[in-house]
């Protein structure tokens, strides 16, 4: 049973794709639709299981303020202009997936920004602030950006999105550190981060896939009569990504030290996917849906190839300075 719970966070690469065909596939025949409720509930246990341990006493610390700050000008500058770039050129005539474009660059940082400047042996100090100021700044400013970006194309229900926020976001958020602080009457840190805290992201996946399942089964014979869909979807996706990789990674290597610099791209590229697929599901739909799901296949990709070309390169332990010295 545990090889079993642990298995679509291992295998997250094949999971995400799997769980889209058997969406695909159980949807063409059976309507889901009475399934639609449960995804607020879901994306609620996704989100909690993430904010178990997250350690706010980071906020208090004002080293690395400089990179925060380029974080937030990155964040909620630059990479919204991007994205409302990219939807004007590919996605006007479809405004749905436009919103879902919107939220994917809406809500920077999660787990992996953390999980990956950690694995590139990168300022994880730094990742977890970043982490916690992208969280508490992307909820509350998504909605005004969203109104902005797409609401000249959709009606926008700003209070029902801030409700949905409050409900997937901050509730969890408060729960979490409930949790957190009971466990830590029984256990010390270093237990909880060593034995617990590992135990709490796989039950985050498996919640991700069932708003995934349910998401793409309630809207299967829609979207697989429009396969072109998929074909935008990912189009748009790289472009976006590819754009946000070239911006951090020039941003980071020019500024910043390498520790630094791997904090920041993860901190900026990296989007808090979980919440953004909750969001589109319960207020835009499934098209908005299925462009955030397909960028949980992007981003993971993408950030497996970036860290092996970067560490090669630009992010070399041995020589920090390679592609700063070239330009």
């Amino acid at each position: 049973m545990k090889k079993l719970y642990r298995f679509p966070q291992k295998h997250i690469m094949l999971s995400v794709p799997l769980i889209l065909v058997l969406g695909f596939i159980i949807g063409s025949f059976v309507d889901t639709s009475f399934l639609r409720p449960t995804i607020l509930i879901a994306t609620m246990v996704m989100i909690y299981a993430t904010m178990v341990g997250l350690d706010f006493n980071e906020l208090k610390s004002l080293k690395g303020s400089k990179t925060l700050f380029i974080s937030i000008i990155i964040n909620f500058i630059i990479i919204p202009f991007v994205a409302y770039g990219i939807g004007m050129t590919f996605l006007k005539e479809r405004p749905i997936m436009f919103a879902g474009l919107a939220l994917s660059a809406l809500l920077p940082t999660s787990g992996m920004t953390i999980s990956w400047t950690m694995l590139q042996r990168g300022n994880v100090t730094l990742a977890v602030k970043l982490t916690i100021f992208g969280l508490l700044l992307g909820s509350l400013l998504a909605p005004w950006y969203l109104l902005l970006m797409v609401g000249q194309f959709i009606d926008i229900n700003i209070w029902a999105t801030v409700r949905t926020i409050l409900l997937i976001v901050f509730i969890p958020m408060i729960l979490g550190q409930i949790t957190y602080k009971l466990i830590l009457r029984k256990t010390s840190v270093k237990h909880f981060k060593k034995h617990i805290k590992p135990n709490f992201a796989p039950l985050s996946v498996w919640g991700m896939l069932y708003v995934v399942f349910v998401s793409i089964s309630m809207r299967a014979k829609m979207i697989v009569s429009n396969l072109e869909l998929i074909l935008i979807a990912l189009i748009v996706l790289i472009v976006f990504y590819g754009i946000n990789y070239l911006i951090s990674t020039t941003v980071a290597v020019k500024w910043l030290n390498r520790e630094d610099g791997i904090a920041l791209v993860n901190g900026t590229v990296l989007r808090n996917l979980s919440i953004s697929i909750g969001l589109a599901a319960t207020t835009f739909g499934a098209e908005a849906a299925l462009i955030v799901t397909l960028a949980f296949i992007v981003q993971q990709q993408s950030i497996t190839y970036y860290s092996r070309i970067s560490e090669k390169f630009w992010f070399k332990e041995e020589k920090q300075h390679t592609w700063k010295e070239a330009l």
